[in-house]
């Protein structure tokens, strides 16, 4: 956009004595779409003062639209979601309200944000205006806020960081608000800087700004892969194999302790007695398993792959779709919902595509019946709108839920069977799909996808719908898909951590120096970091290709560089075995203190890396040939 005029910048002094401390505030001459910003606080008193500094900036507003990259989208929690972190919600003052994490402001330490900005838009159809920074300065760790009151807006970074209304933890009882204050010894002079940056009334313009941030903080941020490629594929193969697979009865467990010896509180190991079809454990990654089994020619991975597949396409439910679960204990049952009955569409439909993939490999007639049975099912429960359903019954094929975008899953789906030949049905319901999920890209809010968050925004939506808009603009040609794929790539980016985080040098993180750059975000809700980006990555290839933008591309080998980073290849690495994958890397204070790894494999871990590796190979083997 163009500026007519710098916005407004304040800057505050908190907690010290009134004249205590003085500023000298500088806006630099506009560039762009942004200014640059330095604060100077100057102690010029004869002893030390305790106190924070705050940089704002304020605009009119009646329904502000914020985000805070990978950390707060929107209102960030629909007012009836099932799991409970931060929502934004004008006027919720109250403490009642802030122990139900609602509130109309917040603040958040910038480690939470995969790029320390905030971004807001003061009503629909309006100007907004952003304030970025990075996740440290001369006070050590900042925050990032966001306020609406009085018919203001106001986006914030505070030095050092403090964290209010409450803090949140992982769970849905807060902890108390975090407060930090710096010493500003007496004659010392502490600079804070910043850019803002001018946004247009389009949603979207956060893409530019966060595409010009990672060009800066990339060069400072290396990744250290220890592993070539082949070696992870490898190592991931090994560790599906060893710690996942169990031939009784053809199962990808979900989960392995890294300490063998490690028992539960009824005595058993730790490991998950238990597979989804698809997302956490199933079809997905045997199939990635037979790519991999093709390119190398391991008959042992090969056979497990088909063992688990055809277990799965052995159990369909009463209503034509796979289950959701397998349990060792009770046998095949529904998702990890509390609706009685439910299976989640989204793993449905990523079981169901990666099924259809799985026929490149190994063509078994029962695996095309099952691909066919899911796929005729759920288009005979398609609204004329072209929703498919969030939640159905396992047993009688109702809809349970239409809300939010996981349908999108099925998209591919459909468009690979149209692919295969299976009809022109397929694709006309994916077109029609695909025309229904687009405004959860053109509003900016993807929601969904994951069984575990309800409606939370994730990581995970701007996957399925990469790929479901890839899988139309290659069917079709049509440039809206492509426009629409790209636009969900960009989304799916600002849960992409572009600069390294500072971990603690005794951390298992700081130790082995692990970079954060590449990885995600997996939700607002969920904030650790972790490695389902690495699924789309020959869509992110292929939009570089359509679009002739290389940033998807080099994007893409960046997150499959930072998993390289710890991949165990030797039993005893990283406190590991050889091919154990962990879920979570720790980049803040969530769940565990930051700079940890949880100590559990799981099987997508390994397998999303295979099938990454693999993607990554193939094309290079199609470029050298």
């Amino acid at each position: 956009m163009t500026a007519t005029a710098p916005p407004e910048v304040v800057v505050e002094v908190l907690d010290a004595e009134p004249g205590a401390l003085e500023v000298e505030l500088q806006l630099g001459e506009l560039e762009g779409d942004e200014w640059r910003v330095t604060a100077r606080v100057h102690n010029r008193g004869e002893s030390a003062v305790e106190g924070a500094v705050r940089l704002s900036v304020s605009i009119p507003s009646t329904a502000p639209f914020w985000l805070i990259p990978g950390a707060f989208y929107g209102e960030n929690r629909p007012a009836d979601n099932d799991r409970v972190f931060p929502r934004f919600e004008s006027g919720a003052t109250s403490l009642e309200q802030h122990a139900a994490m609602v509130s109309d402001e917040w603040h958040f330490r910038a480690d939470r944000s995969a790029t320390p900005a905030v971004f807001c838009w003061p009503d629909e159809g309006v100007n907004g205006v952003a304030i970025a920074t990075t996740e440290s300065g001369e006070l050590g760790l900042q925050a990032l806020g966001l306020r609406h009151r009085d018919g203001v807006a106001t986006i914030s970074i505070t030095a050092p960081a403090r964290e209010y209304p409450v803090t949140y933890y992982g769970s849905q009882e807060p902890r108390t608000a975090e407060v930090r204050s710096a010493t500003f010894a007496a004659g010392s002079v502490t600079t804070l800087t910043a850019t803002v940056h001018a946004l247009t009334a389009d949603r979207h313009d956060y893409a530019p700004v966060l595409r010009r941030l990672h060009s800066r903080s990339a060069p400072r941020s290396p990744l250290r892969p220890r592993s070539t490629v082949e070696q992870a594929a490898s190592s991931a193969a090994d560790g599906l194999l060893r710690w996942h697979y169990d031939p009784d009865p053809g199962v990808l467990l979900e989960t392995a302790g890294f300490d063998r010896e490690l028992k539960g509180a009824d005595g058993r190991p730790v490991d998950r007695q238990a597979m989804h079809v698809g997302w956490v454990s199933g079809i997905p990654w045997a199939t990635a398993m037979l790519q991999h089994a093709s390119r190398t020619g391991r008959d042992d991975v090969r056979a497990a792959a088909v063992s688990v597949i055809d277990f799965v396409c052995d159990a369909l439910s009463p209503s034509g779709t796979f289950w959701g679960v397998w349990y060792r204990a009770s046998g095949w049952r529904q998702s990890w919902t509390p609706v009685p009955g439910g299976v989640h569409s989204r793993t449905l439909g990523e079981a169901t595509h990666f099924l259809v993939r799985a026929l490149d490999h190994h063509d078994a007639p029962h695996w095309r019946t099952a691909a066919l049975s899911n796929l005729e099912a759920v288009m005979r429960r398609q609204r004329t709108d072209g929703n498919l359903g969030a939640l159905h019954h396992a047993e009688t094929g109702e809809v349970l839920s239409w809300r939010g975008s996981a349908g999108l899953a099925w998209v591919p789906a459909f468009v690979e069977a149209h692919e295969r030949g299976w009809g022109d049905r397929f694709l006309d319901a994916a077109l029609l799909a695909g025309e229904y999920y687009s405004q959860f890209v053109l509003d900016e809010l993807l929601h969904g996808a994951p069984e575990d968050v309800d409606l939370a925004p994730t990581s995970e939506d701007g996957y399925v719908a990469i790929m479901a808009y890839m899988a139309l603009h290659r069917v079709s040609s049509d440039a809206r898909w492509l426009e629409l794929a790209r636009r969900a790539a960009d989304w799916m980016l600002t849960f992409r951590y572009s600069y390294n985080v500072e971990f603690s040098p005794d951390s298992m993180l700081g130790v082995y120096g692990f970079g954060s750059r590449g990885a995600d975000q997996a939700s607002s809700s969920n904030q650790h970091l972790h490695s389902y980006g690495l699924i789309c990555t020959q869509e992110l290839f292929a939009l570089s290709e359509a679009t002739g933008d290389s940033h998807y591309a080099e994007r893409a080998e960046e997150t499959l560089a930072c998993f390289r980073q710890l991949v165990p290849l030797a039993d005893g690495d990283f406190n590991a075995y050889r091919g154990m994958i962990t879920e979570r890397y720790y980049q803040t204070a969530c769940f565990q203190p930051k700079g940890m790894v949880h100590v559990l494999a799981h099987a997508w871990c390994a397998g999303v890396l295979l099938l990454g590796c693999e993607q990554s190979i193939a094309r290079a083997g199609r470029s050298s040939a």
